[in-house]
């Protein structure tokens, strides 16, 4: 197993990755554009990339932090949210979360404080 995966990761997790990769929000779409290539602080990023059981919006392997972009949030999908950052957590993986809204409207101030928190992860 490699360092930075945790135990779950099945192959139809990585089917449904590919999937989603494919079929990306437009937020989802416009935050890829600016994480991808190292264009920030020269961090790598995965996009729709399986973590153990889960597949994250966006995940950087040396600081081991994960990146989420929630769309409109009902109570329950809000619940599964908290539990699943709280997991993720407990494997040492620092979870940060925008909304869609953020993403298409303060695409800079999102990519700051994604930067801000890469540095506080390592």
């Amino acid at each position: 197993m490699e360092p930075d995966r945790i135990r779950g990761t099945t192959s139809d997790i990585v089917s449904a990755a590919q999937r989603l990769r494919q079929n990306l929000t437009p937020a989802e779409q416009m935050l890829w554009q600016a994480l991808k290539n190292r264009q920030i602080g020269g961090l790598r990023f995965r996009c729709q990339h399986p973590v153990g059981a889960f597949i994250v919006d966006f995940y950087c392997p040396k600081c081991r932090l994960v990146v989420e972009v929630d769309g409109e949030i009902h109570d329950q999908q809000t619940e599964y949210d908290m539990a699943r950052t709280i997991k993720l957590n407990q494997f040492g993986y620092r979870v940060v979360r925008f909304s869609n809204q953020d993403v298409i409207t303060n695409l800079e101030d999102v990519l700051h404080q994604i930067l801000a928190a890469s540095h506080e992860q390592k």
